[in-house]
């Protein structure tokens, strides 16, 4: 497993029974576990709940957790990391260094340049970390030398603009991480393996032919293995988290070349989330060492289900982002959009003692997750949809470069079907429900968009221009409601060559869009000349004039299309004629207008407590 920051500690870096329910629910079937990464300064962290292992007082914790993860029969990793220029400016105490006075790209404190006394430091940092892992129980050390962290700040060009020793040629710019990497070798007797970017994806940064003679010198100086990823937390963070933005397989390729000239053991990296993105690395790429992250959040369970030694079908990474980078953002830890359980503490899911049957009105997100779960039970489910399985998240995967979103639904569909789930494609009535003599109903009808009174407003669309036959060319439209639709359908919109305007009432644009989406997103829309209008309202449309009132009164004219997204509200017909005569459940969007996220969890919670 790679290391990913799970924000699960109390603030006090140390390990607590979240960390030791996520690892141990992932330690079966595979070689090891990389635990989050550890800080070795408390001035020196990332996330304000990053575990640590800067002192002895955390040894203890730590113990434990490797005693449980060696007892399911996997090796455990210490990834220790120097953040330099990238340590969190919103953590009280965090000091900034790195090898120039360059801050981030993307905003961050102004680092101090290095001095003799901070190269001790940190050589000093991480020899005693170490030891500590070593003195633990850890059984590899993996040292972190990309991703636009410290050590990877001496090899970038870009950042580097030293003229000392350590600065210029790549000879100086290694010199530093191979005094790092030399110090803790003689330290522990523990293997050291590496992990680099094998391109920073920026025109001036770190490329491919200087970490192939880098990782030349690695081999030389006795690293184990090289762990191959890509891209920098300031320059080009979707690259370093593998967003479903970039194209997947560039990773695979860097590691490919390093292995192929450096012959060394090459550890494969990024998006591997499919037992067909295994089978084609092993034929195709000559991988046989894989880091698997993101695709072991959604699923625990994901190599023994490769391996064939776990019944069931892969529950699909999105690589969207959502709950595990946003949940850990948002101070709230790790979760996952596709899966519920990650990041919580539910109670066992044991079979009901009685069982009984339920209808489940709604086969979107919420519907089938709680039908799942439900079944799962032992209960027994009808599902009643009237249009399509997934409901309005079959829009989710149309705008660009989110098809990866449809893996969900597919995934739904499959297990329905396997689990022989009766879904009925008709609208359910008051009548036919009661006919049935179910025990309870679910109503997961979802949500319906929220029309705001706008004098003249007559004809308008919605989201009928995410779909390719319906896209119209080289026409004014405009956009009422800058959330998440309304940015989605522009994205899709400028792709035709029409001429966008989007106006949002509140100050803020694209609200509820996960951070890397949004920027990437925003970035397009800027560079396609798309009008924003924040702060502003559409007061009057005649004909094809808009009037709007903002800062200042404007009027647009020949617009050719409205597009109307202000908002969803919940939907929910039945719930007023039904209540009083069966029990009702109401989950999902049905309930409270939310996100995919909200709805899986409202309808797993539902089917484990019923």
């Amino acid at each position: 497993m790679a290391p990913i920051k799970l924000g699960y500690s109390f603030g006090d870096g140390k390990i607590t029974h979240k960390h030791v329910d996520f690892y141990q629910e992932r330690s079966g079937y595979i070689g090891a576990i990389t635990l989050e990464p550890l800080y070795m300064d408390a001035g020196l962290r990332e996330i304000p709940t990053q575990l640590g292992i800067d002192s002895d007082d955390k040894i203890e914790g730590l113990q434990r957790l490797v005693d449980h993860i060696h007892e399911d029969g996997a090796a455990v990793i210490a990834h220790l990391n120097h953040p330099g220029r990238m340590a969190n400016p919103k953590i009280p105490g965090n000091y900034h260094i790195s090898s120039s006075d360059q801050p981030c790209e993307n905003g961050g404190a102004i680092p101090r340049r290095m001095e003799k006394q901070d190269f001790f430091k940190v050589i000093g940092l991480f020899t005693q970390a170490a030891i500590r892992a070593e003195k633990t129980g850890f059984d590899i050390i993996e040292l972190q030398f990309g991703h636009g962290y410290l050590l990877a700040q001496f090899l970038s060009p870009k950042v580097n603009d030293r003229t000392d020793e350590y600065g210029g040629s790549l000879e100086n710019r290694m010199r530093f991480p191979l005094e790092v990497l030399e110090v803790v070798k003689s330290a522990v007797s523990l293997p050291v393996i590496v992990r680099i970017s094998g391109d920073d994806m920026i025109p001036d940064g770190i490329h491919l032919s200087e970490m192939i003679e880098f990782s030349k010198r690695l081999k030389e100086k006795g690293v184990e293995a090289i762990h191959v990823s890509a891209g920098t937390v300031c320059s080009t963070p979707p690259w370093f988290f593998q967003h479903m933005f970039v194209p997947k397989g560039k990773t695979w390729e860097f590691a490919k070349t390093i292995q192929e000239k450096v012959d060394i053991p090459t550890i494969f990296v990024g998006r591997i989330n499919s037992a067909e993105d295994i089978e084609m690395l092993k034929k195709n790429f000559g991988a046989h060492y894989f880091a698997i992250g993101r695709a072991l959040v959604a699923d625990p369970l994901f190599v023994g289900k490769y391996l064939r030694e776990v019944e069931g079908q892969i529950r699909p990474c999105l690589a969207c982002a959502e709950g595990c980078l946003g949940g850990v953002r948002a101070g709230k830890g790790l979760h996952c959009v596709v899966n519920p359980m990650a990041g919580e503490s539910y109670p066992e899911l044991i079979k009901a003692p009685v069982k009984k049957k339920y209808a489940v009105v709604g086969g979107g997100l919420a519907g089938m997750e709680a039908a799942l779960t439900l079944n799962e039970r032992g209960h027994e489910v009808v599902m009643y949809e009237k249009n399509e399985l997934g409901g309005q998240f079959n829009l989710a995967y149309l705008p660009p470069k989110k098809e990866n979103l449809k893996k969900i639904i597919d995934f739904y569909k499959n297990q329905l079907e396997v689990e022989n789930i009766s879904v009925i494609y008709e609208e359910a009535t008051l009548k036919k429900l009661l006919a049935a003599n179910y025990d309870g109903v679910v109503l997961a009808t979802g949500a319906v968009p929220a029309i705001p009174p706008i004098k003249g407003l007559k004809k308008y669309f919605w989201t009928e221009f995410l779909h390719e036959e319906h896209l119209p060319e080289n026409k004014n439209v405009l956009i009422i409601g800058g959330g998440l639709i309304g940015i989605e359908v522009a994205s899709k919109l400028v792709e035709q060559n029409n001429k966008v305007v989007i106006v949002e009432m509140m100050e803020e644009i694209a609200r509820g869009m996960e951070m890397i989406e949004k920027t990437l997103t925003l970035k397009k829309l800027k560079e396609k000349g798309v009008e924003i209008y924040t702060s502003t309202k559409v007061v009057e449309i005649d004909g094809k004039s808009v009037k709007l009132e903002g800062a200042e009164e404007t009027t647009l004219e020949d617009v050719d299309h409205i597009v109307l997204t202000t908002g969803m509200k919940s939907y929910n017909p039945l719930f007023d004629k039904i209540r009083d005569k069966i029990k009702t459940y109401v989950i999902g969007d049905a309930k409270e207008v939310g996100k995919a996220y909200d709805a899986i969890r409202d309808g797993y919670n539902l089917g484990l407590t019923l």
